[in-house]
């Protein structure tokens, strides 16, 4: 295949000047030949099995950096739901296996690694009731371990006895890791129809479907776009559309490119390449900022939700041409913490909660990275868990709620948390309760649309 020299060129202006990057290269690892009644030896042969196929992950990444001059800012490893190894274990308490993983992932020097997870859309085995006790002190003696549970499915409804415990282990996560800042909830995500090969952490876990092992690439390039976007500030909408769309092709074949040779080199299998547009606290990196190029004075005032929806499917149009292997979540992240302008909007007074609820309809996943005052209940938080959730689950769509309830912190306070992770300011809760509607347990029923078949 020949390349075209002014491809070559914008490609490189894209890296050089617009912060385009494959912002992680995920190898997926099955754990499910690693269980035993020994926990003991259950936790060492996950660390071996880690240690053995990921052993030249980092390097072949720094490897492809070099030698294609494409910045790849994340190394990581998703694993096979922990609850489900750990479930032949004669032991009750899990957290000896998230610091296996923790070992594991230091020892191989990945960034995070994710699959200390739950699945429990209708109900919990013993494991997954072991797992979920586990989490808050597990995120606390680990550094790197990412966990996440699923509480709700378009095919399942939602398991609200699991909501009301999410509310409350992510106080506790939060509690746990008080003199962090609450750090652990930021390596705490609760889903609706989860999927099986998210490249992206805190979510990310190796699905019972995936196989043996497997690369899955996350790309990503919100400056690329708004720059792309600056060429056609006299245009109508469909044009902007039509820009957006080619940009995220090149995006995406960057990233297909990156794959599918790391799969090669690894001896393992190319997966998917998500092709989500993740902000980063930099300058130039953020979708707000995409949002406000498009028209908008603020990301959070009227109209954002429907510039939001146009962006999100043209970056899958434009994906989709790039890549038959399309997968993970695919559109537009909007982590607060993570993004540039949208702290600036929250700080601004034009971002809450509820507008960024109305968002989560049309973007990638959902309230993501977001700082709550410390003392918001347990059941507050199951209760947005739970709207989320509503939201993944009548529109068939991945929701997810990242929450950090932070200690001794409220409006007006920020909690820094460095790296990609970055900084938040605390944001409005509404005082209004819903402890009687989180407290009657049960199931809420699968919508009419799950019977598709």
């Amino acid at each position: 295949m020949l390349f075209n020299t002014n491809d070559i060129l914008e490609t490189t202006r894209m890296i050089t000047e617009n912060n385009l990057d494959v912002r992680t290269i995920t190898m997926g690892i099955s754990l499910r030949d690693c269980a035993h009644p020994d926990i003991k030896v259950t936790a060492q042969k996950i660390y071996n099995k880690i240690c053995q196929k990921a052993e030249k992950l980092v390097k072949t990444g720094e490897d492809l950096e070099a030698e294609l001059g494409v910045p790849i800012i994340n190394k990581r490893i998703s694993v096979t739901p922990v609850a489900m190894v750990g479930e032949s274990c004669d032991s009750s308490d899990y957290v000896p296996l998230a610091q296996a993983l923790d070992r594991a992932g230091k020892n191989v020097g990945v960034n995070f690694i994710g699959g200390f997870s739950a699945l429990v859309d209708k109900g919990y085995t013993k494991g997954d009731h072991n797992l979920i006790a586990a989490i808050p002190e597990a995120l606390a003696v680990t550094d790197i371990v990412c966990s996440s549970v699923s509480v709700g499915s378009t095919k399942c409804g939602i398991n609200m006895d699991a909501v009301a415990q999410m509310g409350r282990v992510v106080k506790m996560a939060a509690e746990r890791t008080a003199d962090r800042d609450a750090i652990g909830c930021a390596k705490l995500v609760v889903f609706c129809n989860a999927v099986p090969d998210n490249p992206f952490m805190a979510g990310a876990f190796h699905g019972v479907t995936e196989p043996e092992s497997v690369i899955n690439v996350g790309v990503s390039g919100p400056g690329v776009v708004k720059h792309a976007l600056e060429a056609v500030r006299d245009g109508d909408i469909g044009m902007v559309a039509e820009t957006i769309k080619k940009t995220a092709f090149k995006i995406t074949r960057v990233g297909q490119l990156v794959a599918q040779e790391a799969a090669r080199r690894l001896n393992t299998q190319f997966g998917i390449i998500d092709l989500s547009l993740a902000p980063t606290p930099a300058i130039g990196d953020s979708v707000a900022h995409i949002l406000e190029e498009i028209g908008l004075e603020s990301c959070g005032c009227p109209g954002t939700t429907a510039t939001l929806a146009m962006l999100n499917d043209a970056v899958k149009k434009g994906g989709l041409m790039a890549s038959s292997y399309v997968g993970g979540l695919s559109g537009a992240f909007i982590p607060v913490s993570e993004d540039a302008g949208m702290i600036a909007a929250v700080e601004r007074g034009c971002l809450t909660l509820e507008k960024l609820e109305a968002m989560t309809c049309v973007c990638s996943v959902g309230l993501d990275m977001i700082a709550v005052p410390g003392d918001t209940t347990a059941e507050t938080i199951a209760a947005i868990i739970a709207d989320e959730a509503a939201i993944g689950m009548i529109n068939n769509k991945t929701t997810a709620v990242r929450l950090i309830p932070v200690p001794g912190k409220g409006v007006g306070d920020k909690v820094e948390f460095g790296g990609l992770l970055g900084y938040a300011p605390i944001i409005a809760v509404n005082n209004f309760k819903a402890d009687k509607f989180i407290a009657r347990g049960g199931r809420i029923p699968a919508p009419v649309r799950s019977l598709t078949n």
